[in-house]
């Protein structure tokens, strides 16, 4: 990207609405150009026809169309794609997409590595560098599409899950400003119960998510007592099972229509969370809020001391959950034969060292 450029992927409908206001065009600019950009892919000012032509040499001058250069893109055995993406800074983020027979399913990244370091997530090893910009997480849309020749009347993307390198919810802003031309018609039109951000669990975020945008909600829970997930996934010592639940159970409540769920997201960890009890326990839990869960069998990665439960263990405790009358679904592992799977995404971070001392997140 060009130093001191705008750049247009940054900006939602009402962004760019102002940005060609000051610039002494009319508002409906954005909209023309939001749709070469997003629905049309095309990232060369001058081949917007409708734009008079002193309009688009102004904007090659003074503005930018930049978003993250594909420098990778693996297929696996099982059809998983996954794509290696260079910021301008020389980080990589890794996005995937997940073909199924009804839809197509594109997994994001948010930050540039993670800071709430999750003992179970390859992602976690990589330490953290960044947030996202705006372009950086809708430019692995726009670069996908591209590559899955996905255009607005043959849509090869259905869904979009914010389940990939980082947590979502401390790039608030961002992520939000993403969703929203995600869900715009002039870019991807998609709708609200095909967007899914995935958090850890930071109870702020979830509140203040649910009074932006009304998305589908998922949440890595991994453990039925506080004592384990504190191990799993450290955020819970500020934001234990019990405050979590309880902001899931606010989003629910804010949310239309008024029969959605929280996906709880479970993976299984042979001898850590796959017991008997465990399912007892988490059958209680969910008892609180309007849920199905995913049962995730554990992707090993090196370096890691974990196992993956059994498959007659995970089906066992499947089996509890649905006798129990929740929806339980066991997560097919997609891609693990090209690093691709649940908590397999490493990208490459340049500059480790930005992870908080903590592993608890900053207040949001």
């Amino acid at each position: 990207m060009s130093a001191g450029k705008a750049n247009l992927f940054d900006f939602d409908r009402r962004a760019l609405e102002a940005f060609f206001t000051g610039m002494g065009e009319k508002p409906f600019r954005a909209a023309q150009v939001m749709r070469w950009i997003h629905q049309l892919g095309e990232p060369d000012f001058m081949r917007m026809t409708d734009l008079a032509t002193s309009l688009r040499q102004r904007l090659l001058a003074e503005t930018d169309l930049a978003v993250p250069k594909v420098v990778s893109d693996k297929v696996a055995t099982d059809g998983t794609r996954k794509m290696l993406l260079q910021l301008a800074d020389g980080n990589c983020i890794e996005t995937v997409f997940i073909p199924e027979t009804e839809r197509g399913t594109l997994c994001i990244s948010s930050q540039v590595g993670c800071t709430l370091n999750c003992s179970f997530c390859m992602t976690a090893r990589q330490g953290y560098n960044r947030n996202l910009t705006v372009a950086e997480i809708i430019g692995q849309i726009w670069q996908a599409a591209r590559l899955l020749n996905h255009t607005h009347d043959k849509r090869v993307i259905s869904n979009v899950v914010l389940m990939g390198m980082g947590e979502p919810l401390l790039n608030f802003d961002n992520v939000v400003t993403a969703i929203d031309l995600m869900l715009d018609d002039l870019a991807y039109g998609l709708s609200k119960r095909r967007i899914t951000l995935s958090t850890a669990g930071l109870v702020p975020g979830i509140d203040r998510l649910s009074q932006k945008c009304d998305i589908s909600l998922a949440v890595s829970l991994h453990a039925t007592t506080d004592d384990i997930r504190d191990q799993l996934v450290p955020i819970n010592k500020k934001y234990p099972i019990a405050e979590l639940l309880a902001a899931c159970r606010r989003y629910i409540d804010a949310s239309s229509p008024q029969n959605r769920k929280v996906t709880f997201e479970y993976v299984m960890l042979k001898g850590v969370n796959d017991s008997e009890k465990d399912a007892k326990r988490l059958i209680n839990l969910m008892s609180q809020v309007p849920s199905k869960i995913n049962l995730i069998p554990f992707n090993t990665f090196p370096g890691t001391s974990y196992e993956c439960s059994s498959r007659d263990t995970v089906e066992r405790f499947r089996d509890k959950l649905g006798s129990a009358g929740f929806v339980t679904v066991i997560r097919k592992t997609r891609g693990d034969d090209i690093d691709a799977a649940c908590g397999q995404l490493a990208g490459r971070v340049m500059d480790r060292t930005r992870r908080s001392t903590t592993t608890l997140a900053p207040a949001l």
